[in-house]
């Protein structure tokens, strides 16, 4: 079978760093904000509160960044789904350009973030090969590339199939893009320097706090917890793909989808640079999601994607990711797979991240499977407006959170999605 005598069913990057440690005292009866959710939104936001005098708890159902924040692939780019086209005949030419403007400077601000003195989440400015799946796609592409929006243009560089062995160790595309700028990250490391810049700012942060009852008070809200109730006068939804029954209006409005990442045993490295040349992430156009980067040792390659609409257990999907992996590196088809793991990200309808308020209650989340930048930059926009701060300002203020009739927070729909996005991938669609 395709198990390493080593597996486990757990996180790579919990090899390399554990998760912070929860605060130990006892909980606070009271509190001017509380967040539920300690992942990349909620951490960040906690700074700002704290940073602005505001007493702040952070209450975690498990470890701290234990959801997807700790389970992401590590991948940076540019990260709004919708095109500039798109979001100008939706919301207006202003509102759009905004919204890209934000979505490089998110990137931006986590790349300053990860060079700062003593930050160490081990960033790599190694870039992204794009992968086309078919001649179809490549010469589309190619078109996009030359018709990139006027003042967001980014370096690509277009790999004829004649060049693509440089490129990728994969005889699976018709041709490809290098995005330079693109960058790779370890999500857990992410986590505790974002956990530690929350404690010095003085946020107090609880890991095994389940939030298991929120009510509405004249003066703010009551929290119920396993350790008591807290009184906080303002409390942020910052739980992205985790996002359950304590408020069924947001849990209406964001779609959980499953993404599953094996890594391989221990490899040679001269194996995985050959398949992974100049050490990149590497994508491609089909709709089934799937990426691909080394570890950052470079003796494993970690493949992650969708496989599965609502499997809660990694290593039942280990045999699809598996056949995929093969399918893009037959080289690797005797390799065994060493870990397996699996989270949750939040899809929305309209494919953009939403922050704001509902009836008080603050949200920041449906990142749309690109956390890993927009999560840091707009949890630290929301818990700015949290404290009234014109900083905290976004492109995002104002905008409809849309949910559609009949969806009440479990996605019924998705296993019809994924076969016919399947098919069309098979198809070359």
């Amino acid at each position: 079978m395709s198990f390493a005598p080593d597996y486990a069913p757990t996180c790579l990057w919990a090899d390399d760093v554990a998760h912070p440690a929860g605060s130990t005292a006892a909980l606070p009866r009271a509190a001017d904000v509380v967040i539920v959710g300690a992942g990349y939104t909620g951490l960040s936001a906690a700074r700002e509160t704290a940073l602005a005098g505001r007493s702040t708890l952070v209450l975690d159902a498990g470890p701290i960044g234990g959801g997807c924040s700790s389970r992401n692939g590590g991948q940076v780019a540019f990260s709004l789904k919708p095109e500039l086209g798109a979001l100008a005949r939706r919301h207006g030419t202003a509102t759009a350009t905004r919204l890209y403007r934000e979505g490089f400077e998110a990137i931006a601000e986590l790349r300053a973030l990860a060079r700062l003195p003593g930050v160490d989440v081990d960033w790599r400015d190694d870039g992204c090969f794009f992968g086309a799946h078919t001649r179809r796609h490549f010469e589309r592409l190619k078109r996009a590339v030359d018709a990139q929006p006027r003042g967001f243009e980014v370096p690509i560089r277009v790999i004829e199939p004649a060049a693509l062995a440089a490129q990728t160790g994969s005889r699976l595309y018709h041709g490809g893009f290098v995005y330079p700028e693109d960058a790779a990250l370890q999500p857990l490391r992410l986590v505790n320097v974002l956990h530690s810049r929350a404690l010095e700012a003085g946020a107090v942060v609880y890991a095994g706090c389940e939030v298991r009852a929120l009510e509405r008070t004249g003066a703010g809200f009551v929290l119920e917890t396993p350790q008591g109730s807290v009184r906080a006068r303002q409390v942020l939804l910052a739980t992205n793909g985790y996002t359950g029954p304590l408020s069924p209006w947001h849990r209406r409005r964001v779609i959980p989808i499953g993404s599953y990442i094996i890594a391989t045993e221990l490899l040679e490295p001269a194996l995985v640079a050959r398949l992974l040349p100049h050490g990149r992430n590497l994508v491609d156009t089909r709709h089934v999601v799937m990426y691909v980067r080394p570890s950052p040792d470079g003796r494993r390659v970690v493949f992650g994607g969708r496989a599965s609409a609502a499997e809660t257990d990694a290593t039942a999907c280990v045999p699809r990711l598996k056949s995929m992996l093969t399918e893009l590196f037959p080289e690797l088809e005797r390799v065994r797979i060493s870990r397996a793991w699996m989270g949750f990200v939040a899809y929305t309808f309209d494919t953009l991240p939403h922050l704001g308020a509902q009836d008080g209650l603050f949200h920041c989340m449906g990142y749309c499977g690109q956390g890993v930048p927009l999560a840091t930059y707009y949890g630290r926009r929301i818990g700015l407006k949290m404290v009234g701060a014109a900083e905290g300002a976004t492109a995002l203020d104002g905008l409809r959170f849309p949910t559609r009739p009949f969806y009440s927070g479990r996605p019924w729909f998705l296993p019809a999605a994924i076969m016919t996005y399947r098919l069309r991938d098979a198809l070359g669609w």
